[in-house]
């Protein structure tokens, strides 16, 4: 066993995650406002027809690791597997930089996805573990760390990206990882003595490649469907048939492997059941309202790429507010249940809000409703990980913390192509030519036409992200009142305290 930390490596600890973090987050973001640049670098003839790979790369390949991550933290420890999360990340981050063609960075931003994968689900294990046995057992504090993080990195991204793009080499939004990086591996190295492994077990590699093939061809449906292909076309068929039949052998695979990647019987506790549920819903309705709202921001009232992300810039103070008062609504009495209740209500409240928009709404509306909903997923983000780490049984801590982000994953594609389909129906039903990509072209009368219809169109998406919010609340109301700390954890805050005082005699 590993000496005890002191609480000043804690602290170190605790600043190495902020800061991995922010770069999964980042890198989640940054390179959407810098596609220009780089296809007139790289590919000027063809590249842009390559931009959608460019983009969904990192997202696939975190996105596959996942649940193998879990897993190898469960049987490696956190340390190890946060160390090559930090590693892969920094090498793909490097490959991006050098990049000479459009196939090489698409790979290197591959190999980027695969770190960033563990960067934002591994951190959330070392997060638990950095935390004293007293903090466990008691549970309600730190949860939102993740939240405050995860929100300025959304509000970031865009803005940091465009800025490098138009004002230094694109490369550096790749090269700009390394300094940091490379210290928070060397200090990870130094600084985190967390509890290793002794115990040999098996990885369930073939339940991990079936996981990643299911979660894989499901995000490349998302990516393709009412878009690139038609849903009824021919390779659309075949890739929702192949991705039924995945999770079909996956769910198969978890219900008779010795070591699954997903242990079925996780759903059988109460508190993660819902709690994946809820994150699944909450990754929908969160990635209606990013992109939507960006896409009203550029379309409808002219705002460029760069500068629209600033106005995500309330949403990342919501968040932050929540995570510097959830300590002290959870000492006035508010438990994980109440958070999540609230949070889910608040982000319904802000969706609802959106759902009013016109071609002339103030933008104050528009950041009010964003700081309502920031305070609504501050409390989601980090109160629906810790809920779950708390009942999960500790010798599946990763693997059920790698869960709840994978859940968050999925849902945010399912939203996506949900809301996509559901924008394209009701714009083609009311505007000008029946195409969104058309209304740039548009002058006069028909381009106001072509604008309210869009607004109609983003009005209804955001109705869709209320009601799959609004199930979310209900979902939450079911979650119990308060939670009974893990044995694992309470033996370990009882074997830390002093002893009890020795009774006087008289």
């Amino acid at each position: 066993m590993p000496a005890a930390m002191t609480d000043r490596q804690r602290l170190v600890g605790f600043t190495l995650c902020i800061a991995t973090i922010l770069l999964a987050v980042l890198d989640t973001n940054i390179v959407s406002a810098a596609t220009v640049p780089i296809v007139g670098d790289l590919d000027p003839v063809h590249g842009i027809d390559k931009i959608p790979w460019l983009i969904a790369a990192y997202q696939l390949a975190a996105t596959a690791a996942l649940p193998l991550y879990g897993k190898l933290c469960d049987v490696l420890g956190a340390k190890q597997v946060f160390i090559g999360a930090v590693a892969s990340f920094l090498a793909g981050s490097a490959l991006c930089g050098m990049a000479g063609s459009m196939g090489w960075l698409i790979a290197a931003r591959a190999l980027q996805g695969v770190g960033g994968g563990g960067l934002m689900s591994v951190t959330m294990v070392v997060l638990r573990e950095l935390k004293g046995p007293e903090e466990k057992a008691g549970g309600g504090k730190g949860g939102s760390i993740g939240g405050i993080v995860a929100g300025a990195g959304m509000a970031l991204g865009p803005w940091l990206g465009g800025t490098l793009a138009d004002h230094a080499d694109w490369r550096w939004i790749f090269y700009v990882n390394l300094p940091v990086g490379l210290a928070v591996l060397a200090a990870a190295v130094r600084v985190l003595k967390l509890p290793a492994r002794t115990t040999r077990r098996a990885i369930d590699f073939p339940g991990a490649g079936l996981a990643a093939a299911f979660s894989t061809m499901l995000l490349l449906v998302t990516e393709w469907g009412g878009k690139d292909h038609a849903w009824s076309s021919p390779l659309i068929v075949s890739l929702l048939v192949a991705t039924a039949a995945a999770l079909v052998l996956f769910v198969g695979r978890q219900a008779t492997a010795a070591e699954p990647v997903l242990p079925l019987g996780l759903f059988k506790v109460r508190e993660i059941r819902y709690g994946f549920a809820i994150q699944g819903l909450v990754g929908a309705a969160m990635m209606g309202s990013m992109v939507y709202v960006m896409i009203y921001l550029q379309v409808v009232r002219g705002i460029a790429a760069s500068s629209a992300g600033l106005h995500l810039v309330p949403m990342a103070i919501g968040m932050a507010a929540v995570g510097l008062l959830s300590e002290r609504l959870a000492a006035a009495g508010w438990s994980q249940k109440t958070f999540v209740v609230s949070g889910t209500v608040s982000a319904s409240a802000a969706l609802a809000l959106l759902a009013t928009l016109s071609t002339d709404t103030s933008l104050w509306t528009v950041r009010a409703a964003l700081l309502l909903m920031g305070i609504g997923f501050g409390q989601l983000l980090g109160q629906l990980i810790q809920l779950v780490q708390d009942t999960a049984p500790a010798d599946q801590l990763g693997v059920a913390t790698t869960g709840v982000r994978f859940f968050q994953t999925l849902g945010g594609a399912l939203g996506a192509a949900l809301f996509g389909t559901v924008l394209s129906r009701v714009y083609a039903a009311h505007g000008p030519g029946g195409m969104t990509s058309g209304i740039g072209r548009l002058t006069g009368p028909a381009r106001q036409q072509a604008l309210d219809a869009f607004v109609t169109s983003t009005d209804v998406v955001f109705w869709a992200a209320t009601g799959v919010m609004l199930l979310a609340a209900v979902l939450a109301t079911r979650l119990p009142s308060r939670r009974e700390p893990r044995t694992a954890d309470v033996n370990a805050a009882e074997s830390t305290a002093p002893p009890p005082p020795a009774p006087l005699h008289r």
